[in-house]
């Protein structure tokens, strides 16, 4: 449980770097975003070492639950936009200021970094570390709402209500996969693809 709370503070500093309106003008987002998901995911891996055969169990079938699942998502989202955009005057401005970080890199590269490192890294980290250590502390159901929250509240220091309550959606979403299926390999998919989609191919703004 040590190691949990370590790297949750660790991943709360790297997301406040990356985020918050005192560091984020100053850097790269997408450097420091590959950085901090190389280290996270890195020590989750390792920490996990006697594991890995059962938490990243593959089955084909897995990659079809990912790629349907992003899809889902992707339309959560884009309806969520829509009904968002005409209820909340400062939902625009906000959805916007998340894909300003576009602009730090070339379409291209932005979604070659989300789709074969970022995705995959924050799942090996949040989904099969965290949650997955959660469930002796908490139970499998109570370490999957712990480890949800926590994924969201890291993000609390961009102080944009909207890229929290999309962490929050896409923590809930991604975590019931790893819940249902125990494994990975269907969230890591469905998260990867859904980065893609949502901020490089079919932008909902």
């Amino acid at each position: 449980m040590t190691s949990v709370v370590w790297l949750c503070a660790l991943a709360a500093f790297f997301w406040f770097v990356m985020f918050s309106p005192w560091t984020a003008p100053r850097l790269n987002f997408w450097l420091v975003m590959a950085a901090a998901t190389a280290v996270l995911s890195a020590a989750g891996l390792l920490l996990q070492r006697g594991r890995l055969r059962e938490i990243y169990a593959f089955r084909p079938s897995h990659v079809l639950i990912g790629l349907a699942s992003a899809l889902i998502l992707y339309a959560v989202f884009w309806v969520g936009n829509l009904v968002s955009t005409q209820i909340f005057q400062f939902a625009r401005p906000e959805i916007a200021g998340i894909y300003s970080t576009r602009a730090q890199a070339s379409p291209l590269v932005v979604g070659l970094l989300l789709l074969l490192w970022v995705g995959p890294a924050e799942e090996v980290f949040w989904r099969g570390f965290v949650q997955e250590r959660l469930y002796a502390r908490y139970g499998t159901t109570g370490g999957y709402l712990v480890a949800s929250l926590v994924y969201a509240a890291i993000h609390v220091f961009a102080f944009n209500f909207m890229l929290f309550m999309a962490s929050l959606i896409c923590g809930l979403f991604w975590g019931a996969m790893y819940l249902k299926y125990r494994s990975v390999w269907p969230g890591l998919v469905s998260h990867s693809v859904w980065d893609v989609l949502i901020f490089v191919v079919i932008p909902v703004q």
